[in-house]
Parts: C-alpha cells; sequence; structure tokens
C-alpha cells in the first residue's frame, strides 16, 4: 500500500509542475474552492513563476501519460475545474514520443506468441501516431491486407495503477471537505476514469467495443467502423482494418475532392445521436483527429478506447429533455428531471423551469455560430448548484462527446443549426419509442415477463431493499485511508508538513 508520504510527495511534485505552467490560478481564485484547498494551491507555487495565460494542456503533459487521461476526464467538468480550463482541456493533444521499435516488436512478439515476420509480411518501423498509452504503425498481413496495429507502450499499464492510486487518495481527501466538493463528487471522476483507462490499457476490450459498435452503426449508412482482426489481437495489441481517407478537420482538402462538407457535417450529427439515444452506446472520443472521409465520401471512426453506454430509462429522459428544449416545453424538461432524481425531491419544479427557461430561450432559433457554448455551459452548471443536483458520470461523458461533434461538425458547416438538424431524429424516436403503440407493446411485454418472475422478485426485493429503493447505486469507490483535515492546529500541522516535504524536495533538485 502507498504511503501517506508517498501521495503528498507526488501530489505536490505535480503541483509544482501544474503552477510552473499557471494551471492552478483559477482553481485558487475560485470563491467555492475549498480554504484548505487553496491553500495547497498557495503552497505549491511558492517560488514560481506562473504565466500570465494558463497552459493547461501544456501542465498535464509534462506531467505525464496518466495526468494525460485525467486532464481529458477533467474536460468533461467545467463545474469541477472551471469553463476556461475545460475548454483547454477538451483538446488536449494525446502525443509523447514514440517507443524504440526494438521494445514495440517485443511487446508484439511476447503478446501474440509469433515472431513478427510470420504475422505481417511488412511492418513500417516508425509510427503513424504515438500517444500517451500506445502506438500505431502502418503493416500488411500475409494475405496482402492493409491493417494497422496498434501497440501498448512497455510499463504503462504499472505506470497508470501507481498515479491512479495518489489520484484516489487526493479525491477522497477533498470529498471529504464537504459542501461543493462533495456535491461535486471528485471521487466519481476518478472512479470514471479508472474505468475508462482500464478499457483502454485491455486492447482486447477495445476491440470488443469497435466491433459492438459496428453492428449497431449497420443501420446508419455512411459511417464505417473498421474490421478487427482477432488473430492478430491480444491484451497489449491491436490490429485492424487500414482506413484510407481526409482528416475530417481539413476541410479544404474535403471541398478540394468534392466533397459536401455540409452533408458530412449532418452526418455526422446524425450518426453520434443514434449511437447515443437509440443505441445508447456511444464513442465517446469523437474529436477531429479520430474521424476521416473516405473517398467515397463515408465517415471513418477509429480509436474506441474511450465508450459511453446509457441505459434505456436513462435515453428516454435524455430524448425527452432534448425534444422539450427544442420544442420550449420547460416544464417538461423540469418534471424528467425531478423524475431521474437528478433534482432532490424538496426544490419546486416551477422554479427549475423557470431556470431552465433562462438558459434555454437565447439558443433557440440560432445557428451554432451566433451561440455561445461558453456561455450556455455556465448558466447549465449554475443551475446544478442551485439545485443542488449531484453530478451525473454518464450525462457528462455525453456532454463532453456532442461538444466534440458540435466542435467538429462546425468547422466543416459554421452555418449548421444543432437543434435543426438534431430535431427530426429526436422527434422520430420519440414517436417510435413512446408513442401509444410502443407503450402499448412495453406493458404487454413488461407484464408477461413480471408475472413469470413475480415469487423470486418479491423474495428478493425483501431481501435487499426491505424498506427503500430509489435510484441505482453509484460505481463502487475503494476504500482511502483519510488523513481527517480541519481548521486549526489540524490543518495547520498538515499543511506545514506539507510545505516541509515541498522545500526539502525543491532543495534537492537543486543541490
Amino acid at each position: 500500500m502507498t504511503t501517506t508520504v508517498t501521495h503528498l510527495w507526488r501530489l505536490l511534485r505535480w503541483g509544482r509542475i501544474l503552477a510552473r505552467h499557471g494551471a492552478l490560478r483559477g482553481i485558487e481564485r475560485d470563491p467555492l474552492t475549498p480554504v484548505p484547498v487553496r491553500r495547497l494551491t498557495r503552497i505549491a507555487r511558492l517560488g514560481a513563476r506562473v504565466p500570465r495565460q494558463p497552459r493547461y494542456a501544456e501542465a498535464f503533459q509534462a506531467i505525464g501519460p496518466a495526468a494525460i487521461k485525467l486532464g481529458q476526464t477533467l474536460a468533461t467538468r467545467p463545474d469541477l475545474v472551471g469553463q476556461q480550463a475545460a475548454e483547454k482541456l477538451l483538446f488536449l493533444q494525446d502525443a509523447l514520443p514514440p517507443v524504440p521499435f526494438t521494445g514495440i516488436r517485443a511487446q508484439i512478439e511476447q503478446s501474440l506468441g509469433h515472431p513478427l515476420e510470420t504475422l505481417f509480411s511488412s511492418f513500417d518501423e516508425t509510427p503513424v501516431g504515438a500517444a500517451s498509452i500506445a502506438q500505431v504503425h502502418r503493416a500488411v498481413t500475409p494475405d496482402g491486407r492493409q491493417v494497422a496495429v496498434k501497440v501498448l507502450r512497455p510499463g504503462i499499464v504499472e505506470q497508470f495503477n501507481r498515479d491512479i492510486d495518489t489520484y484516489e487518495w487526493a479525491a477522497a481527501h477533498l470529498e471529504m471537505l464537504g459542501g461543493e466538493a462533495s456535491r461535486l463528487r471528485p471521487r466519481q471522476v476518478i472512479a470514471n476514469m479508472k474505468r475508462w483507462t482500464a478499457r483502454e490499457l485491455d486492447l482486447r476490450r477495445e476491440a470488443a467495443s469497435a466491433s459492438e459498435l459496428a453492428e449497431a452503426m449497420v443501420a446508419e449508412p455512411g459511417y464505417i467502423i473498421p474490421a478487427i482482426d482477432w488473430d492478430r489481437t491480444s491484451g497489449r495489441v491491436l490490429t485492424l482494418e487500414w482506413v484510407d481517407g481526409i482528416k475530417i478537420s481539413d476541410r479544404n482538402a474535403l471541398i478540394t475532392a468534392g466533397h459536401d462538407v455540409q452533408a458530412i457535417a449532418a452526418r455526422l450529427v446524425n450518426a453520434f445521436l443514434r449511437q447515443a439515444i437509440s443505441e445508447g452506446f456511444f464513442h465517446a472520443d469523437m474529436h477531429q483527429g479520430n474521424l476521416f472521409v473516405t473517398p467515397t465520401g463515408d465517415i471513418a471512426a477509429i480509436d474506441f478506447g474511450i465508450m459511453g453506454r446509457i441505459d434505456r430509462r436513462a435515453r428516454v429522459w435524455l430524448a425527452e429533455i432534448l425534444y422539450g428544449l427544442l420544442t420550449g416545453n420547460y416544464r417538461r424538461v423540469a418534471e424528467i428531471h425531478f423524475e431521474a432524481q437528478y433534482v432532490p425531491a424538496h426544490h419546486d419544479v416551477a422554479e427549475f423551469a423557470t431556470a431552465l427557461r433562462a438558459v434555454g430561450e437565447p439558443m433557440r432559433g440560432k445557428p451554432v455560430k451566433d451561440l455561445s457554448i461558453g456561455q450556455m455551459l455556465d448558466g447549465l452548471f449554475a443551475i446544478t448548484r442551485d439545485f443542488d443536483m449531484q453530478t451525473q458520470p454518464h450525462l457528462l461523458l455525453l456532454q463532453k462527446t456532442m461538444v466534440m461533434v458540435e466542435g467538429v461538425a462546425t468547422s466543416l458547416d459554421p452555418d449548421i443549426n444543432m437543434w435543426e438538424t438534431s430535431g427530426p431524429f429526436v422527434q422520430e424516436w420519440i414517436r417510435s419509442e413512446l408513442g401509444p403503440e410502443a407503450a402499448l407493446a412495453d406493458s404487454l411485454i413488461e407484464s408477461a415477463r413480471t408475472l413469470r418472475r413475480l415469487p423470486s422478485l418479491i423474495r428478493r426485493i425483501e431481501a435487499q431493499f426491505p424498506l427503500e429503493g430509489g435510484a441505482p447505486p453509484p460505481l463502487p469507490l475503494p476504500d482511502i485511508q483519510v488523513i481527517r483535515v480541519g481548521a486549526g492546529w489540524k490543518y495547520g500541522a498538515i499543511a506545514a508538513c506539507a510545505a516541509l516535504v515541498g522545500a526539502a524536495g525543491m532543495w534537492l533538485l537543486m543541490v
């Protein structure tokens, strides 16, 4: 088990790097930041040359691979790190210098159990991309297929586990402070990051996600997922079909090639809506570097390490919320928030509907280019604070992906109206899923199922939930040995110890 001193040393070292990049300024100035956290940020920046403009992305890149993933996770939490920081972190480049090919060869041969030459007829030693977790090489199989080979960096699993251990420790202490820090659920943030990272560190799970998404998107023309080569895939190596195409971010190249960029933008939005609302399983890393346009005009997606999943009940709520915002039915949107238990029952539905109207009305009927997404999000997060709404991690991941999709779509078609583009899809889904026929079918099916399992169901309910029910439980969180730090001499003692550790470390670095 990692000791408290080790956790403190790591946090102070990382805090020092963040301070030198000005990345702690927003936390320090935010009036909602707990006093102990504000004091520790001042200790971390003691004597550091702080730039005028914070460099959030560079700070996380300087700390290392696990911090890059943490930064990408925090990009979904403007309520936690601030809107400015979240916007910068959203485009955090997951790029590091490549690993020497000898290490990559050893990783492939050890993982797949065969010499490289028997697995591939040719293998490009220079990677086409190198990220924090893995790097990708182009290769050709013995039967002549062009493939992309994704290989984990040697030692990356151990490094991630070590750093995430400290993230969990820090989040537990932050949540212990109560108030705003507790409502924002930092432990849940790290739990979600840990879950996403576990998926990314097992390339078989990424391959399975790509396969599942491909099956789900068969009904969506013009959106393709590369096929998986399962014979050359393991936990540390992923081999999939090579995709030739133009990066979706290169608008001029797309126009030169004769593609209709407005149609591509609309197709991307509808493909995302099908994934999120119809299927409940969506590609949650749809930034410009992971999307290509093939010569036939299809959108091809890659990198399925981060995926989102939403159950049907939450999707129904989400569709009704979107439809309510589209039509201006803020009362119904407010009611859904109470039905879903997103807003505590002691608040007033009418007041919440009025608050939603203040955010939604300025957006209706305007093109994206005339909207301030930052202003909109600021308004939404102000509502979450005013109405004691606890963070919903699955919705934050969805929101992050929506911002990404909107950014890509807007870069292709600056005049696209997300409301008008998504409206027909949402309306049709609601009609088919929530209409009278669908409601009757659901009722009959559910009644039959309930009758079949009624005896055992009653016994299980009595055994597990004797007196109360409610929303599904959150993700299980690890047990953390928390240092109880309060006001007065206790905090002073721990802060002094932390300062001494930091001072000693900086002195050793200078010697």
